[in-house]
């Protein structure tokens, strides 16, 4: 119970393995067109042929990355990992071909081609965003060249993953109590949030960064090569800057990241108030990061996994049945697995692939944070259920600059359903206000700051600085005074906060996302709640809309402008007026 159950994808290894040979069968027709994608039958046959491989190609890696992320020490399992993205390295050399071909054939007669295969409409947006990658692609020669290199290229995450959680021990400590307790990435937030006394939160925190303290320099270097990566692209391959390459194949302006940045570095008044708030309402000397764990509220309260399930449910009994029934197709039984094992990845996400049930990824530990990671990532899986169902294969696959709206809205809908069926306590009002402020800080301030880092760490290293472990932290250090006004060289391996998210080394330029989508999601919710059914369906309309256009004006047309820096001081207002709700509730 509560685990994935894998079946769904294939029966058995061994039904893997045979997939995977037919799929390299797939490959090998797909390389017999080189040379031949100019004739009009010959392209099509190409295209359809392809359309077919990368749908199968999503199942077998998805199954082999899903049976890695369940035990990352399983060796079988990291074999079976390494061989698909091997041979996706493979493909990505053999198919380069594919993008310079297309482009001397010219894009008019491409589209010719498409208007009159109606069967082969779902490529035409593609086309079009090939066509406007075409100074950004090299000859075929070149992308053969840079294909082949993948594997050096791009290992860093793999990397990470191995020094990160792979060779990773968890270390056990002993509290001022004498109990002993194993810190684990999986539970040590809510150790945090559960212990009554400074010394224990502090040997907490250390137990899991003091690893950061001890390979500093292997981790500085993994990063630095992530960093050289950017910096060798920018120049294969003619892009602007590095904030350029990973921005312009969706279209997304380089000033909403700057804008985004721009607006929560310098409208962080109210966050600093809530910190002082806190410090002041706990009673502490001195306020360290780890106390953010703290709340301002005491309640024991446990939330299972079935309640966080029903609670979910229940609140989104305002929305339409379509909805809802979605939400429970995303938490069926098999589809999720919930609890922390050991070796399984940390955190927590979706998987979904071309016409496929989406699977989840949870590390439940019965607080309410799971509570709302429970209705966050089920945001996710629905938005890949109404793509699935109102796209064609190649236009399902949504964005990451769009996919934290559906996660985030979720969260919205959850908070206010809380408040709205509580009695409203004092003490339950000052949980649930915690909570709707700790949303904003952690999704919108705390992302930007992370994107704002990676944005001065590609920028040092591509004026010439060196990137090690002292420059990054320094980053860091400037970063939580400007944003936090909090002094994080207090407290021993805070600095190294750069080796413990992921995202910086396995997608990088990923978490301004979180931020952009939790803007877009907070105004659309907002409309929603304030309007009624049309509103609502033009939330649909974004989460159908899958990967059919730019994700910009996806938004747009939904009734979000990121281009606004008003969607952004959207948030700063919010979190404005819940500080100064805060306040006199904790004044009464």
């Amino acid at each position: 119970m509560n685990n994935w159950n894998l079946t769904y994808l294939f029966k058995n290894d061994e039904a893997w393995e045979k997939e995977f040979e037919t799929v390299k069968e797939l490959f090998n027709k797909l390389l017999s067109f080189k040379g031949k994608l100019a004739d009009e039958a010959s392209f099509c046959q190409f295209k359809k042929l392809e359309i077919e491989f990368e749908e199968r190609f999503e199942k077998i890696y998805q199954y082999a990355s899903l049976k890695s992320d369940l035990n990352k020490k399983d060796v079988a399992n990291a074999a079976s990992y390494a061989k698909v993205m091997n041979f996706y390295a493979e493909v990505a050399s053999g198919l380069s071909f594919e993008e310079p071909e297309l482009l001397a054939i010219g894009k008019d007669k491409l589209m010719h081609f498409v208007d009159r295969n109606k069967e082969l409409e779902e490529i035409r947006f593609g086309l079009d965003k090939l066509f406007r990658q075409q100074d950004h692609i090299l000859d075929s020669k070149s992308e053969q060249l840079l294909a082949r290199l993948m594997p050096v290229t791009s290992n860093a995450r793999e990397l990470y993953s191995a020094l990160a959680v792979a060779d990773a021990t968890p270390k056990t400590i002993t509290l001022k109590n004498g109990e002993s307790v194993t810190v684990t990435q999986g539970n040590w937030t809510t150790l945090e949030e559960q212990a009554d006394n400074d010394e224990d939160r502090k040997a907490i925190f250390e137990a899991i960064f003091s690893k950061y303290e001890d390979l500093k320099t292997t981790f500085a270097t993994i990063y630095n090569q992530i960093i050289n990566t950017n910096k060798a692209n920018v120049a294969n391959r003619n892009y602007d800057s590095i904030l350029d390459s990973y921005l312009y194949h969706n279209a997304i302006p380089t000033s909403v990241f700057k804008t985004l940045v721009k607006v929560a570095s310098e409208n962080n008044a109210s966050l600093k108030k809530y910190i002082a708030l806190r410090q002041k309402y706990l009673g502490l000397k001195e306020y360290h990061t780890y106390n953010r764990f703290m709340n301002l509220a005491t309640s024991n309260k446990k939330y299972s996994y079935e309640e966080a399930k029903e609670l979910f449910f229940d609140s989104i009994k305002v929305f339409p049945k379509d909805f809802q029934n979605k939400a429970h197709l995303a938490l069926e039984e098999g589809f999720v697995d919930v609890y922390e094992k050991e070796g399984k990845r940390s955190g927590a996400y979706s998987s979904s692939v071309v016409n496929s049930r989406p699977f989840i990824l949870l590390n439940y530990t019965d607080a309410l944070d799971d509570v709302f990671t429970v209705a966050h990532e089920s945001g996710h899986s629905i938005h890949s259920l109404y793509a699935a169902e109102a796209q064609p294969a190649s236009l399902q696959d949504y964005t990451i600059f769009v996919a934290e709206i559906a996660s985030t809205f979720n969260e919205h809908r959850l908070l206010d359903y809380l408040i709205e069926s509580g009695k409203a306590s004092k003490e339950e009002k000052i949980i649930l206000l915690q909570k709707a402020i700790d949303s904003i800080v952690s999704t919108f301030y705390r992302q930007t700051l992370f994107a704002d880092y990676e944005y001065r760490a590609n920028e040092i290293a591509t004026s010439g600085g060196v990137i090690n472990h002292e420059v990054l932290s320094n980053i860091m250090i400037d970063l939580y005074k400007q944003y936090y006004g909090i002094d994080i060289t207090k407290e021993v391996y805070k600095k190294y906060v750069w080796c413990y998210i992921p995202h910086l080394f396995y997608t990088p330029f990923y978490v301004y996302q979180y931020a952009t989508s939790f803007s877009a999601s907070l105004k659309l919710y907002q409309s929603v709640k304030n309007g009624g059914a049309k509103e609502f369906d033009n939330y649909i309309s974004l989460l159908k809309a899958g990967g059919s256009d730019y994700p910009v004006k996806e938004a747009l047309a939904a009734g979000v402008d990121f281009t606004n820096e008003e969607t952004f001081m959207a948030v700063v207002t919010r979190m404005d007026e819940l500080v100064d709700q805060l306040e006199k509730v904790l004044a009464e």
